[in-house]
């Protein structure tokens, strides 16, 4: 069976940009694929260098939301970065082979770069972090990544590193990983911006469900609909990008057809939009406060899947180790 990886930093709690974005299809992927997910701390590093201690309780957090998806421990090979120091060692050896140049070109470091203004991000670990996502994948010998459009640079440069190390030492160790497309859809925050923790604007997954309706209630609409008698665009609303997900067809037929009517206004749109959001939530919010309960250390709940990742990713880097003859 074909292996997929994928991994998370450890940033906080989830929303639900982050479930329709990645988790919706990593739970689909469980049953067609061996599945490798491992949340990525060392990566976290890369931007949070300061705040290392937060990154411990970030990492439950995370899993617990990746639990009460559907992410299945049974099913899929669920792990720490950190815990595995052969990431670390593969790393080493594919940055003695990887041009700068390659790093500098990457469109997803020029663009944090110039974004982030409060941190130093002149720090190895940023402009390097392709090079350890190489080794994350081609250690468990991935077929598939799954990604969306503008990640596949970052793809590429794994691809092209794999190719170096199999000219420079004439063999075939690691398999090329190929991009497995995730068709997102379109999920803005609630003022209409990219929806981010930093920007206040996310819908968590675990969030208290009167600050969701506080959310909605309050949330950017069409801005040419300024009364109540005025006919709206659900085309460019982005309450009814919500629809899209979260409501059925008779529900998204009557929005559609009450805004460019006049005949509902935003208010009774958005109770439509809260019902069903409240309802997707509630059996996810169940099942996380079950594992709470059930996990005290991220550690020990993941020490059998760990294992089998560290025995994994030690083969491959012992194999490495021959052909370079160290």
């Amino acid at each position: 069976m074909d292996r997929v990886l994928s991994g998370m930093r450890p940033t906080g709690k989830l929303h639900i940009g982050h479930y329709f974005g990645a988790l919706q299809n990593w739970v689909s992927l469980q049953d067609k694929y061996e599945c490798f997910y491992f949340i990525a701390d060392w990566h976290a590093l890369t931007t949070n260098y300061e705040n290392p201690e937060d990154i411990v309780s970030l990492r439950k957090e995370m899993l617990l939301d990746w639990l009460s998806v559907g992410i299945d421990v049974n099913k899929s090979t669920l792990f720490v970065q950190s815990k595995n120091i052969y990431h670390a060692e593969l790393f080493l050896l594919l940055s003695m082979i990887t041009p700068v140049s390659w790093l500098e070109r990457c469109p997803t470091y020029k663009e944090i770069r110039d974004e982030v203004k409060d941190k130093d991000l002149s720090n190895l670990g940023f402009l390097s972090y392709p090079v350890l996502q190489t080794a994350d994948i081609i250690i468990y010998n991935a077929k598939y990544v799954p990604v969306g459009v503008d990640q596949l640079p970052h793809l590429e440069i794994s691809r092209e590193i794999v190719r170096r190390f199999h000219f420079l030492y004439k063999s075939e160790l690691f398999v090329e990983p190929e991009g497995l497309l995730t068709k997102v859809p379109k999920l803005l925050g609630t003022d209409g911006r990219k929806m981010s923790k930093s920007y206040g604007n996310a819908i968590m997954l675990s969030e208290d469900f009167k600050s969701i309706e506080k959310k909605i209630k309050t949330m950017m609409t069409d801005t040419n609909r300024k009364l109540r008698t005025d006919p709206g665009n659900p085309d460019i609303c982005p309450v009814f990008d919500y629809h899209k997900v979260f409501s059925n067809e008779e529900e998204k037929s009557y929005v559609t057809e009450g805004c460019k009517n006049a005949g509902i206004g935003c208010i009774d749109c958005k109770k439509i939009l809260i019902k069903n959001l409240l309802a997707f939530l509630e059996p996810i919010q169940n099942k996380r406060k079950e594992f709470e309960n059930i996990i005290d250390d991220v550690d020990d709940f993941l020490s059998k899947s760990q294992q089998k990742a560290n025995e994994v990713a030690k083969d491959t880097v012992e194999k490495a180790r021959k052909i370079l003859r160290i």
